[in-house]
């Protein structure tokens, strides 16, 4: 059975990026993070936001109280819980008090459906658990809480026991949950079985009240999207997800590309048409929140969703982007990039320079000398297309418009280690903290000089403190500026310890994010050579094009073995 819901049906969005997103590997959100996101996640439009599980550790009770005194202007904020324990009243149950204590309007609550983890997993009885789940959402009612019911391992559960995993919906439903959301807890499932199963479902809406379904899906078989997609499909109105796919194991779907899928491809209205520009940006602001790198690589949000390389693919966009581009990137908040690389053509340097201000004609020699000049430094081992603030240093330099506001004349690194660093009782719990890099740097800045030192954990951190140390006094704007990122790529392995080794900086002010490269056999000088180009970029006028590059046809092109 296939319900179309038509372009017309409304889709409610359902985040949990601060509950089952936060459970990811290496992910950790202080109070102040969650408050940050929930606000964000307010601003895009999307109606519910669950908040955690308050009384299950003092930070979910912490920002549910926060929230309280800072309520959020349009989103519903959701408690989460389990079902009763066995064996106790709804009533009597602690947990289900701290829940209340919360104060949220909705609730939702997640039992189990899968006969397996009820017998093996709580210990008790089927009929037991069918108690729980209605003595929890039935309690949670008179105490005018709104529910929301997620069945746990719903897909499983209707595998093994389609009987039992529908009954649990019924007892749900007849309980007075007003959401059934159906979840692909172990991420298994295909899209064809999600379908087929929600289908299956509807057709009992009968039994369940005809209340809307939901789906939640795990991406541990890479189809958290399809999935849901699916369900929506055949009759959901409901996704649950987070941004970024931020979750357990390999995560949760992304409404980062759900949202988009579903309301440009399939015609469902899931955010208000001016809310889905903001797309872009909040997924890279949660990013930069919960101090991941965003994934440069992700669908309709990644930095290089609409990054074109070849020349052949540039020429076309710039003729027709449909020829390269299944949406407008304006449409979710991003942009078109155009990559300079060593398969860079003429149309990619051309269409990249006119994003910082230069027009140049195809037929203009200084834009051949550009082109050969990125092509002889990337042979040289210089990687721009990952470096796109150290191409535009690069060709304000060539123009004779690179400012240099400070100069390293130069510095210097030192790492000392304590006496017992290499004996038999050496703690590697303790490591990094038995050795300790000291780096000075001497600049020459706005017709002054400077000499300064700094400490760090390793000798890129030194530098990295020494120059802001210089550099703070002239440009205190600098201080919002932190790196982000930092890789390191060594370019002739057989050449051993002398090998050549590229250094890629990305750094960010909370806003925006560019990286700058440092390329050389000595990988200190390497990692100087990026800090400083990246301290420099931010430095730019950011809406201060430069004159046309036909105003400059003296600049110092003709030095073509020069370095950026």
């Amino acid at each position: 059975m296939k319900i179309d819901l038509g372009c017309s049906a409304t889709i409610t969005l359902y985040d949990t990026t601060l509950r089952d997103g936060a459970q990811r590997e290496g992910l950790s959100l202080s109070v102040q993070d969650k408050l940050q996101i929930a606000k964000l996640l307010d601003r895009l439009g999307i109606p519910f936001i669950e908040g955690g599980w308050p009384g299950a550790n003092p930070k979910d009770v912490q920002f549910f109280w926060q929230m309280r005194e800072e309520p959020l202007t349009q989103a519903e904020l959701v408690a989460f819980c389990s079902t009763r324990k066995p064996g106790r009243s709804a009533a009597e149950d602690p947990m289900l008090q701290a829940i209340l204590a919360a104060g949220t309007r909705y609730v939702t609550v997640f039992g189990k459906s899968w006969d397996l983890h009820v017998t093996e997993g709580l210990g008790t009885t089927l009929a037991e658990n069918l108690a729980m789940i209605r003595d929890t959402i039935a309690y949670l009612g008179s105490q005018q809480r709104r529910v929301i019911y997620d069945a746990e391992h719903w897909f499983d559960a209707y595998r093994h026991n389609p009987d039992y995993a529908l009954q649990t919906l019924v007892v749900a439903a007849e309980a007075g949950a007003e959401w059934l959301v159906l979840c692909d807890t172990n991420g298994g499932s295909l899209p064809h079985e999600i379908a087929q199963m929600t289908a299956a479902v509807l057709a009992e809406s009968h039994h369940l009240r005809h209340l809307p379904l939901g789906i939640h899906t795990h991406n541990d078989s890479g189809t958290a999207v399809a999935n849901a997609l699916a369900a929506v499909q055949a009759g959901a109105r409901m996704v649950q997800g987070t941004i970024n796919g931020y979750g357990e194991r390999c995560g949760n779907a992304d409404l980062c590309s759900v949202i988009p899928n579903l309301q440009l491809k399939l015609g469902y209205r899931c955010l208000p048409e001016e809310k889905l520009k903001y797309l872009t940006e909040i997924s890279r602001s949660i990013s930069e929140v919960v101090n991941l790198a965003p994934d440069d690589h992700a669908p309709f949000v990644g930095l290089s969703a609409f990054a074109h390389k070849g020349g052949i693919h540039v020429s076309a966009v710039q003729k027709n982007p449909l020829t390269y581009e299944h949406i407008a990137p304006e449409q979710v908040g991003n942009c078109r990039r155009i990559v300079v690389s060593e398969q860079a053509g003429l149309s990619n340097i051309l269409h990249k320079m006119a994003g910082f201000g230069i027009r140049l004609d195809k037929s203009d020699p200084q834009a051949r000398l550009i082109l050969e000049r990125l092509k002889t430094l990337e042979l040289q081992g210089y990687q721009f297309e990952a470096a796109e603030a150290s191409f535009e240093l690069l060709v304000r330099g060539l123009l004779g418009q690179r400012s240099h506001p400070f100069e390293v004349l130069s510095f210097n690194v030192t790492t000392t280690t304590r006496s017992d660093w290499n004996s038999k009782d050496w703690d590697p719990s303790r490591e990094g903290a038995d050795v300790q890099s000291l780096a000075a740097v001497k600049i020459a800045v706005q017709g002054q000089t400077r000499v300064t030192a700094a400490e760090g954990n390793g000798p890129v951190a030194a530098l990295d403190g020494a120059l802001r140390k210089a550099l703070l006094e002239f440009y205190p704007q600098l201080e919002a500026i932190h790196l982000s990122d930092y890789k390191v790529r060594i370019l002739d392995g057989q050449a051993g310890t002398s090998a050549k080794t590229r250094v890629l900086v990305e750094f960010s002010d909370g806003h925006r994010r560019w990286t700058t490269v440092g390329v050389s056999t000595n990988i200190i000088e390497a990692s100087c050579r990026a800090l400083v180009e990246g301290f420099e970029y931010s430095l730019l006028p950011p809406s201060s094009p430069l004159p046309a590059a036909a105003e400059h046809r003296s600049s110092p092109l003709a030095a073509k073995t020069a370095s950026p």
